[in-house]
């Protein structure tokens, strides 16, 4: 597993007695897109599959922005058979002339200079995702070619880069009616560890930016295998939480959707409830997806169960004259998508990508408490079904109350509020801390015995967690394997839910290589996915891999993870005294086996769970391990071509 590592040393200069010294020679300056090749994380994330993608994002983003803008209605996006990235739009193209102060054309400074758009003011964009000018130079400097058309007034424009650097001034190559943009880019080997582009994750993102943007045409082409294919969606949101939804029983059939503009913020909702217990929310700022919420969905939440509470009074639906719905129960089976458009949006958080804008809270409740209020009077058959889902929750919610105050940490570092069977490390610093979640006690036994106790903790789990797709809190609390992992990481659950609190940065689930394991590892990411899905938005989660096989000949051992290289091996080996081993069960392994294939960290293999695309995640979740059985049915038809190892 890669990992991208800061030089941090402190820069020094011989004085003139020759001696180290830090003084103004020793301070350096960054001209140009040098410091986006220097640091390029601090402008894409990372410089893993994360950040490769993002890449596209940041071209795609700028077009997206022509259509909010209403001079865009078609983009497309193409995969080249070479690795490169071509993003065409029919917007308004990127500015050719002369800029006043730069004296060169604008579409060089756009490309070639960090802080430089067309976005700072609100004349050419009233919103936008694209704020601080940055994104296309960052995409241009970190590519090793990049070129860019832009056809304005008539004419056809051109500039060529290697590296962020103009290969030549910007020439007219031709003519056209029909104005529009097309960039073109290939990532450098030089800054990202890998740079195949995945179909599935970009298309997951056009896909999201045609359902924000209705009416947008997103065509997606990847001409390594010919694959194709075109978002385009009416109806908005409300199409979106639909899509979110297939898979699950809806207590009604369309989406509550509206849309309205107050004090210059547009805000666009669509909620729909599902026979389900855990909630699906999504939240948007200028397309932006604000994984953290903020003032947008704190406004929508509150409004949400007044509303509710509200309604169920005045038609006399509560159980008692005194009781009221809370959050918690407001949410069960909810699925919601928010989104604003503001002109000055502020980011905050870990992720930066938390809205802290005051005035967008009481708009979003006022207008969420005035359409949702009138669309229950209107709709009241509806209504007391919500209502009548949410008092079961309420009840469930009474019934968790106790086993909840067992999972609570009185602090985070009160060892005696451990789960007894929890192997703890020595290291109370949750950034070095890693903690294997290991199938079994004979594996946890193992496991244990072969640990670096210093910052690695096990949790062993006897047997298979319930299913939190088919239940509600109460019965998820009561589940003492669930108690313990609760316990263990200390960050709560639901309303106590704090993924900063959690006391291991690196959370490892460990099963057995057949399909008890592959079971038994599908419960536990559905329950992080559900009830703590930041664990994985923050990079935390991840699957180990142990090797499948060992053979061993005389005294030397050789592991191998799949049935491919494992023959590859046997076919290169020559002699006798050849032994093949299939590991069926982690148990198989003594602890010196088990930390050297599995849990040494300078020789392991590790998963990295994330959330690439968590409308297809959702998905994916409800499929497996929902009620429905004709989704699953067929999800097992479709992929059963695609099974491994296949231990019967």
């Amino acid at each position: 597993m890669a990992t991208e590592v800061r030089d941090t040393k402190t820069a020094k200069t011989k004085n003139k007695s020759g001696n180290d010294s830090y003084d103004a020679g020793a301070i350096q300056v960054l001209k140009g897109l040098e410091a986006v090749r220097r640091r390029p994380a601090m402008y894409i994330g990372d410089v893993s599959r994360r950040g490769l993608h993002h890449m596209v994002y940041e071209v795609v983003d700028n077009s997206v922005d022509e259509a909010m803008a209403g001079h865009c209605d078609r983009i497309l996006v193409e995969i080249g058979k070479d690795g490169s990235i071509t993003v065409t739009d029919n917007g308004r193209g990127i500015p050719t002339d002369l800029h006043p102060t730069q004296k060169v054309s604008a579409l060089e400074v756009v490309m070639t200079t960090l802080h430089a758009g067309g976005k700072f003011d609100h004349d050419n964009y009233k919103v936008s995702g694209g704020l601080h000018g940055v994104g296309v130079s960052v995409v241009n400097a970190l590519s090793e070619m990049c070129w860019v058309e832009s056809a304005r007034d008539g004419e056809v424009y051109r500039q060529d880069y290697i590296r962020g650097i103009a290969q030549g001034p910007v020439k007219q190559i031709g003519t056209r009616k029909k104005s529009g943009n097309k960039t073109c880019f290939k990532p450098d080997s030089e800054i990202f560890q890998n740079t195949e582009y995945k179909f599935d994750i970009i298309a997951s993102r056009m896909r999201e930016l045609a359902f924000l943007n209705e009416g947008l045409s997103i065509t997606l082409v990847d001409h390594r295998t010919d694959k194709e294919v075109t978002f385009q969606f009416k109806g908005g949101l409300a199409a979106f939480v639909e899509f979110l939804n297939e898979g699950n029983t809806t207590l009604f059939k369309k989406p509550i959707h509206f849309r309205k503009v107050k004090d210059d913020v547009d805000v666009e909702l669509a909620i729909q409830y599902n026979d389900g217990y855990s909630e699906l929310v999504y939240s948007y700022v200028n397309n932006i997806h604000t994984i953290e919420g903020g003032t947008h969905l704190t406004g929508f939440r509150t409004a949400l169960t007044r509303s509710i509470n509200a309604y169920a009074t005045k038609n006399n639906l509560l159980k008692k004259e005194s009781f009221n719905l809370i959050g918690d129960d407001s949410r069960e089976g909810l699925t919601v998508v928010l989104s604003v458009k503001v002109r000055d949006p502020q980011f905050e958080g870990q992720t930066k990508t938390k809205l802290g804008n005051s005035e967008v809270r009481g708009i979003v409740e006022s207008l969420t408490n005035e359409q949702l209020g009138a669309y229950l009077e209107e709709n009241p058959a509806v209504g007391k079904k919500i209502v009548d889902k949410l008092l079961l929750a309420a009840t469930a919610r009474e019934a968790s109350r106790k086993a909840k105050e067992l999972t609570r940490r009185k602090t985070a570092l009160d060892s005696a509020a451990l789960p007894g069977k929890l192997a703890d490390c020595s290291s109370r610093i949750p950034e070095e801390s890693e903690l294997f979640i290991v199938e079994g006690d004979s594996a946890g036994g193992s496991a244990k015995q072969g640990r670096d106790r210093r910052y690695q903790a096990i949790l062993p789990l006897r047997g298979k967690i319930i299913n939190v797709e088919k239940a509600r809190i109460d019965k998820i609390l009561a589940n003492t394997e669930i108690r313990s992992m609760i316990t263990a990481l200390g960050c709560g659950i639901r309303e106590d839910f704090d993924a900063t609190k959690v006391r291991y940065h690196k959370i490892i689930i460990m099963t057995d290589a057949d399909v008890d394991g592959s079971h038994i590892r599908t419960l536990l990411l559905t329950f992080f996915f559900r009830y703590m899905r930041d664990l994985i938005s923050f990079d935390h989660m991840y699957i180990a891999q142990p090797p499948l096989f060992r053979i061993k000949q005389g005294k030397k051992e050789t592991y191998y993870y799949n049935e491919e290289d494992k023959e590859k091996a046997l076919k290169a080996t020559t002699g006798v005294g050849v032994s093949v081993q299939r590991y069926k069960g982690l148990g198989e392994m003594n602890p010196e086996q088990l930390w050297r294939t599995t849990m040494d960290p300078e020789t392991r293999t590790l998963l990295k769970v994330t959330l690439d695309e968590a409308g297809g995640a959702n998905r994916l979740f409800t499929t497996l391990m929902g009620t429905e059985i004709a989704p699953r049915r067929k999800f097992i038809e479709e992929n059963a071509k695609y099974v491994r190892n296949l231990d019967i």
